[in-house]
């Protein structure tokens, strides 16, 4: 296995780009829904006005252009491709740190967060909250490779993050992560992971005891709620994917359509927003994002994390294995299924937990300045010797 670490660059052929155009004109269009709301799922009128701008409107060049001025690198780790960004601060004393993304989306999310991580002075922060920060695309996302062969779970990424971080000669880091990025990142400080010294997490499972429901909080009652309606409504991908990844792939992979309603209905339903999912991103940020899946043609090979996550036991014997390294959470309230900080007894070793006024699934995306609060405030009760503060 070569450890050497190749600069990586992206640039998207002209005639891909035109094609996409083209395979969005000979979109065949269901009837629209036949409910007022979105209880069927991705609205037509909604699908359609953001696929009128993707194919009229939308320009990828951009984005690519943000990603290409970052430092971003290929290296293999156990027989795969890991593409990540790495952008060092001007702080030598800088804290290393790794930012994982989860599904349906990508290292985009991070990049609003980038210059007030590595530079805090000029946002906000003193010169002790600067970061190195490196962002990997999961395994089968964006431009990381594919897996050709199964096991690929929450364990093996973990220790594959843990081979990166030394590999840019970090031998002691903190993890972030929200979705995927947040289960294997608690999976990471509940093993642990050689290296790491403490995790922050906007994603983390939790359970309530029977007193919890007796005289619940707010925040108790609100997750509740929300967890019982995403049981019920909002896990249908969820169980599809879990099981037959390579199904729905044919879909994602070869209809442009299907894989923007299918990434936009979870968007719209995730965030944190009064009616429109364009409260809390932009038309061109989720283009951005759907069109990274697009051109890498990973709707396949990103669904497969579920079926990984599954086939490993993950959900009956690790779901929640306490933390064994320092842990913080941050409760944004558009969560999915959000977790109150006191169902988290088994979290042993947490050292900060808030809850946040705004903000939903995609905290970096939505609110990049609240986030950068929250893991500076989170790491500062850490030290990279693996104490809490």
């Amino acid at each position: 296995m070569s450890e050497t670490i190749r600069p990586f660059t992206y640039v998207a052929e002209a005639g891909e780009l035109e094609r996409l155009k083209r395979r969005i004109a000979l979109t065949r269009w269901p009837e629209r829904e036949t409910v007022a709301d979105r209880s069927q799922g991705e609205p037509l009128a909604e699908l359609r006005d953001l696929v009128d701008y993707w194919q009229s409107g939308y320009d990828w060049r951009p984005c690519e252009a943000r990603l290409n001025a970052l430092p971003q690198y290929l290296t293999e780790i156990d027989g795969l491709d890991i593409h990540f960004i790495h952008v060092r601060s001007s702080h030598e004393q800088a804290r290393p740190l790794i930012l994982t993304h989860g599904w349906p989306g990508s290292v985009l999310e991070f990049l609003k967060t980038i210059p007030a991580l590595t530079q805090p002075e000029a946002h906000g922060g003193r010169a002790e909250d600067a970061f190195h920060v490196v962002i990997p695309s999961l395994p089968g996302f964006g431009f990381s490779g594919k897996p050709a062969s199964t096991g690929w779970n929450l364990e093996r990424i973990g220790r594959a993050w843990s081979t990166l971080m030394a590999r840019l000669g970090y031998d002691r880091w903190f993890a972030q992560g929200g979705d995927w990025g947040g289960l294997m990142t608690g999976r990471i400080a509940s093993l642990p992971v050689p290296g790491c010294a403490g995790v922050h997490l906007n994603l983390i499972p939790g359970f309530p005891l029977p007193e919890d429901l007796e005289n619940p909080s707010p925040a108790a009652q609100r997750a509740l709620k929300r967890g019982q309606e995403h049981q019920q409504w909002g896990m249908g991908y969820s169980t599809l994917q879990q099981t037959r990844p390579q199904t729905i792939g044919y879909s994602l992979v070869d209809s442009p359509v299907g894989l923007a309603g299918w990434i936009m209905e979870k968007i719209a339903e995730w965030t944190d927003n009064q009616g429109s999912p364009y409260d809390a991103l932009s038309r061109d940020e989720i283009l951005d994002n759907i069109t990274l899946y697009w051109l890498t043609a990973t709707g396949a090979s990103s669904a497969r994390i579920y079926w990984e996550v599954n086939q490993s036991g993950y959900y009956q014997n690790a779901m929640f294995a306490p933390t064994l390294l320092p842990t913080a959470y941050t409760l944004f309230p558009r969560e999915m299924a959000p977790t109150p900080p006191e169902w988290l007894r088994h979290h042993t070793n947490l050292v900060y937990a808030n809850e946040v006024d705004r903000g939903g699934h995609f905290a970096a995306w939505e609110q990049p300045e609240l986030f950068v609060e929250e893991v500076r405030a989170a790491f500062g009760r850490m030290s990279l010797t693996g104490d809490a503060k």
